[in-house]
C-alpha cells in the first residue's frame, strides 16, 4: 500500500471514529438520562478540535515520519500492495478504541466520549502529513511503500522509483 494512501486513510477512519463514537455518547447519554454529559463533551471536543488543528498547522512532514522516509530501504519492485490487511495491520490500536469505548458506553456516555476527542486530535493532527510525503515523492522521483511488518514492530517503508514532476520556474529554469 502507498504511504500517501495509508495516511490518507488513517485520517479518514479516525473521523469515522470520532463521528462513531460521537453519535454513540449522545445515544448512551440520552438512554441513561444523563443530559448534563453531552455539553460537557461537546466543550471536550471543541478543546480537542483545537488542540487537533494546533498540532496538524504544519505543511511540513512531521519528524517521526521524516525518520521514517529517511530510513526507507531502496527497493528496484513495488511491494505486494494488500491495503486491508496493512490497515488491520497498523491501526489496530485505533479498532480496539472504537470497540472498547463502544462496549463501556452502557457504563457511561463519559467513555466514548473522551475518546472521540483524543480521535479529533488524531485525525486533525495527520490531516496534512499525505499532502507533504506527495511533495516529497514529487520532487525526488519516488514512491514510498508500507513494508509488510509485525502488527507490534514499527512501521517500515521502501523506496521505490516513480516519476519525478518538474515544475517551470519564473525565470525558465525548472526545479
Amino acid at each position: 500500500m502507498r504511504f500517501v494512501d495509508f495516511l490518507r486513510a488513517t485520517v479518514l477512519l479516525s473521523a469515522g471514529a470520532a463521528t462513531t463514537l460521537g453519535v454513540l455518547t449522545i445515544v448512551a447519554a440520552g438512554s441513561t438520562q444523563q443530559d448534563g454529559v453531552v455539553p460537557v463533551m461537546v466543550g471536550w471536543w471543541v478543546l480537542a478540535t483545537l488542540i487537533g488543528t494546533y498540532v496538524g498547522r504544519r505543511n511540513q512532514v512531521n519528524p517521526p515520519i521524516a525518520k521514517l522516509l529517511a530510513d526507507a530501504k531502496a527497493a528496484t519492485m513495488m511491494p505486494a500492495v494488500r491495503p486491508g490487511t496493512t490497515m488491520a495491520n497498523r491501526l489496530w490500536p485505533l479498532f480496539v478504541v472504537v470497540v472498547v469505548a463502544g462496549a463501556l458506553s452502557f457504563l457511561g456516555p463519559q467513555i466514548p466520549g473522551i475518546a472521540t476527542g483524543f480521535t479529533i486530535i488524531w485525525s486533525l493532527a495527520w490531516r496534512r502529513q499525505e499532502s507533504a510525503v506527495q511533495a516529497i515523492e514529487e520532487r525526488d522521483g519516488v514512491s514510498f511503500f508500507v513494508e509488510r511488518s509485525s502488527p507490534v514492530a514499527p512501521m517500515e517503508v521502501v523506496r521505490v522509483p516513480g516519476l519525478r514532476r518538474e515544475r517551470p520556474s519564473i525565470d525558465g529554469v525548472k526545479s
